[in-house]
């Protein structure tokens, strides 16, 4: 006989702690990743502070981030960084719409469903870069 996997709150909440804590920690490695290359490259530059110099266009897109990121260049680096952490409670959203509809917890379910559509049209919808 199969053994059917249980998935209870618990077990829930604890593959949701992972997927934060392996999000956050991975994010954190790849901005110090980039970090470490910007600097190496650009330590020593001297900072003008007094115009502002906004991020290039080219890191202003996903592909464009990935493009920079692919190339080792520090900066898009960076930003991949931060799109992980910006992806990281999207996943966590997303996982949870699962875990509820695993539970057939049906209110639940719509209102994560609800929640997901919002951040993702914060994200993709309303004029932003990605």
């Amino acid at each position: 006989m199969i053994a059917l996997r249980v998935w209870t709150d618990r077990k829930i909440e604890e593959v949701v702690a992972v997927l934060l804590r392996t999000g956050v920690a991975l994010s954190a490695a790849v901005v110090l990743v980039g970090g470490a290359i910007y600097l190496s490259r650009h330590g020593m530059s001297p900072a003008d502070y007094r115009v502002f110099h906004g991020e290039p266009s080219d890191l202003r897109s996903l592909g464009g981030i990935i493009h920079s990121a692919l190339d080792r260049r520090g900066r898009g680096i960076i930003q991949l960084g931060l799109v992980l952490l910006i992806a990281t409670p999207v996943a966590r959203v997303a996982f949870s719409i699962w875990g509820f509809a695993e539970e057939r917890d049906h209110m639940y379910t719509i209102f994560t469903v609800i929640v997901l559509a919002i951040l993702l049209y914060s994200l993709l919808g309303s004029g932003s870069a990605f």
